[in-house]
């Protein structure tokens, strides 16, 4: 598990996690886009997956299997949306954890309509067996339904209409080279930069009835770790606030405000993040350190550490993982306005506070 996986473990609901749970789903289905041309961010995914589909449209085929891969909340789901909208065929969807046996699979090929689109949700944690059926239907459009058990079964032939799976996952690598290989579409979905950001924003006001500033647009964009569904997130809250405490219109003064009371700084740490690098930081002098006593530190599991608060942090060019535990890097120490300490001198003492370790950093 890692940090684009869904199913991360939280010690509590985040107001900057990816994943989209709640009153979060339902918000998102009447924000999103429903046709590639409105759809903001990925521009040459969205380009390519054009060409893809208006050249199967004037073959008047089914359009080829779509492998989308990312972190959550990049726009996958929307996507496969958009497919089906733009191929005007019926969408079907499930996930990998929901198929875990064949005949579960073999229930729902069988239903398909002649070009509708499967889509198939983190399809990297689906059943093996599962997958291995998976393999015949993508490319022969039929699967092998077996009745009965022990020397006695037989393999009855199931033909299925044409159609098009769209897989999901968070974690590309965990899919057999088989399967991974039988998509005629692949595209991993990058994080976006704060402008396009700024106009999924301002769509997004758009669509709530919600007045923004640019400034107050570009402040959210700045806070939401280059995710949309952060974006629209904390859009929401900032609209809250500007609502009970102001006069309803999104400021850049109204949204650092908003989010400061959700405890959502400037680079888009909430306090998790900010209680492992305060950890690292100021017990530890910068590390290293390990994860374990890290994660005591911080009175947080292992794996909370690990795999819900490192990532970003990590990106952000914050922590550093090395051999011999975690470290804090330069950005880190100017990010909290603090100084590293000094090491000793050769052949001096060490300023109070300070380590060997600490003098990673220089001075």
């Amino acid at each position: 598990m890692n940090w684009d996986d869904e199913t991360a473990p939280a010690a509590e609901e985040r107001i900057v996690g990816a994943a989209a749970e709640g009153d979060d789903q339902a918000v998102e289905a009447a924000l999103r886009p429903k046709d590639l041309a409105e759809f903001v961010g990925q521009e040459k995914v969205r380009q390519q997956l054009d060409l893809v589909l208006k050249a199967a449209r004037q073959r008047g085929a089914t359009a080829d299997h779509v492998l989308l891969s990312g972190a959550p909340g990049l726009g996958k789901t929307t996507l496969s949306m958009i497919i089906a909208a733009e191929m005007n065929a019926p969408i079907r969807i499930t996930s990998g954890p929901a198929i875990q046996h064949a005949g579960d699979l073999a229930a729902i090929l069988s239903s398909l309509q002649e070009g509708e689109i499967l889509f198939l949700d983190e399809i990297h944690r689906m059943s093996r067996p599962a997958e291995e059926m998976l393999y015949m239907a993508m490319e022969d459009f039929r699967v092998d339904v077996i009745v009965g058990k022990g020397p006695g079964a037989t393999a009855i032939p199931l033909e299925l209409p044409p159609f098009t799976l769209v897989g999901a996952t968070t974690r590309a690598g965990l899919l057999p080279p088989p399967l991974r290989d039988r998509f005629g579409f692949t595209a991993h979905m990058e994080f976006y930069d704060p402008a396009e950001l700024q106009r999924v924003i301002h769509r997004s006001a758009g669509l709530l009835d919600v007045e923004i500033d640019p400034d107050g647009a570009a402040e959210i964009a700045g806070r939401s770790r280059g995710t949309p569904r952060i974006a629209n997130r904390l859009l929401r809250r900032v609209r809250d606030y500007a609502q009970v405490r102001a006069d309803g219109r999104i400021t850049r003064e109204i949204a650092a405000a908003a989010l400061g009371v959700y405890e959502v700084d400037s680079r888009g740490l909430d306090r998790l993040d900010r209680a492992v690098l305060e950890a690292l930081l100021k017990l530890f002098g910068g590390g290293p350190v390990g994860l374990s006593t890290l994660a005591v530190a911080v009175g947080e599991e292992r794996e909370t550490v690990e795999e819900v608060a490192e990532p970003f942090l990590v990106r952000e060019g914050l922590l550093a993982r090395t051999p011999r535990g975690r470290v804090a890097t330069p950005a880190a120490w100017a990010h909290l306005g603090l100084v590293p300490p000094q090491a000793a001198p050769p052949g001096g003492a060490a300023k109070p506070g300070a380590t060997g370790q600490q003098g990673l950093f220089g001075t």
